[in-house]
């Protein structure tokens, strides 16, 4: 195909390949990868006078001045090739290709206002990932692009210490003694940190033991005076009051505080997406007949919905059952039932935002009402919290499922 690409058409297609491949560039003078030259070919298919002739002399000629002009003033590391071309039997060399190297790319973008990104910042955090001996990767020098100066020396210092600890089994997650680190900076770091250490330290490290706290509802404990609010912590030496018939876990402490009485029943107060598997492991919840969930009418709430059936449904490691969980107050009917409760911001007042998760272990009618509220499009509203709701009818629909 024939074309004249203008000076202006040639900065923009280095600008969008620049903003694709700087960080290839980068790796490369690190050794990473073979060396990027961003090139634009500026007459592709126009190699003869005939070719010339269908653009017009006129358009040939202004094309050309164009060119002389925009060349007079290249900033260093910018080169233009030129190559002959017969017109009306007169050879001449004509510009045929653009190229710069990594800081002419720079350099000519910055005439036309900053290019995305700084390179001799990202220079020095390559080479600072080289110095610690980190991954070095355009995948994760774009990420590291992207952290404050502060994360970057937390995620060298990460670097550095894990090359003298081979072993992070005697911290927590929390505890790791990593210059700088806060305590929950692996929770929005760590696959970072695996990308450029080598190692998954979320799973090295010593796991926190999964504590829940419940609450009795069965009417003949709570007539006997016992205790009616406890805690399991994995691991430790203890029993619950009385095997349940029915496990209901709910996400909000007032529904599980203040849940109404129900026969054979124990309420847990659930913890997210994070807590899904550990409750999973807990015996006594995979033992119950019936272990249902039931959480806020949001992207959220069936979001921990679909993690905690998920992880129920394959059998521990140490041989108990698959088991199934079934939800309660989170189906399309009760979108409906529960709308005038619905509400479009959160608790800052900031809209609620759609979710483009996909939960693949929603039932039909879970589906629906979560494609409703999660959608990208128009939706009367995006959440129904749990406490809008009466206890009373959650108790009535827990014993329609467990009874039936």
């Amino acid at each position: 195909m024939s074309a004249l690409v203008t000076p202006e058409d040639a900065v923009a297609t280095v600008r969008r390949r620049f903003e694709k491949n700087w960080a290839e560039a980068v790796c490369a003078e690190f050794g990473v990868g073979d060396r990027v030259v961003f090139s634009v070919r500026l007459r592709p298919g126009v190699t003869s006078g005939r070719a010339v002739e269908q653009f017009g002399y006129p358009a040939w000629q202004g094309w050309h001045m164009r060119w002389r002009d925009f060349c007079a003033r290249l900033p260093r590391g910018v080169e233009v090739g030129r190559a002959a071309v017969t017109i009306r039997g007169v050879a001449g060399d004509f510009p045929e290709v653009l190229n710069a190297g990594l800081d002419g790319a720079a350099a000519l973008l910055a005439d036309a206002g900053p290019p995305a990104v700084d390179i001799g910042r990202a220079r020095a955090r390559a080479s600072a990932l080289k110095s610690a001996g980190a991954t070095l990767t355009p995948a994760t020098l774009r990420a590291v692009d992207t952290l404050s100066p502060n994360d970057v020396d937390v995620l060298i210092n990460a670097v550095t210490w894990l090359h003298r600890h081979p072993d992070a089994g005697d911290w927590t997650q929390r505890q790791l003694p990593v210059p700088g680190m806060h305590t929950k900076w692996l929770d929005k770091h760590g696959a970072l940190l695996r990308a450029v250490a080598g190692r998954e330290v979320r799973d090295e490290v010593r796991p926190r033991p999964a504590v829940m706290h419940l609450t009795y509802v069965d009417p003949r404990h709570v007539a006997s005076g016992r205790r009616r609010h406890d805690a399991w912590t994995t691991g430790d030496v203890h029993d619950i009051a009385y095997p349940p018939h029915v496990v209901l876990v709910v996400e909000n402490r007032d529904s599980r505080l203040w849940f109404p009485p129900v026969s054979d029943t124990i309420v847990v107060e659930g913890g997210g997406k994070a807590a899904a598997a550990l409750l999973a492991n807990v015996p006594w919840i995979r033992s119950a007949d019936h272990v249902l969930y039931w959480g806020d009418i949001d992207a959220d709430g069936y979001a921990i919905l679909d993690h905690f059936r998920a992880a129920l449904a394959v059998p521990t490691p140490d041989g108990a059952p698959a088991t199934q969980v079934t939800s309660i107050l989170m189906e399309a009917t009760d979108l409906h039932r529960y709308a005038p409760h619905g509400v479009n911001h959160d608790k800052a007042g900031r809209p609620i935002k759609p979710s483009r998760e996909v939960l693949p272990h929603l039932t039909e009618t879970e589906t629906l009402a979560y494609a409703t509220i999660a959608t990208a499009g128009l939706t009367p509203f995006r959440r129904i919290e749990q406490e809008a709701i009466p206890l009373t009818d959650a108790a009535a629909r827990l014993l329609q499922i467990s009874q039936g």
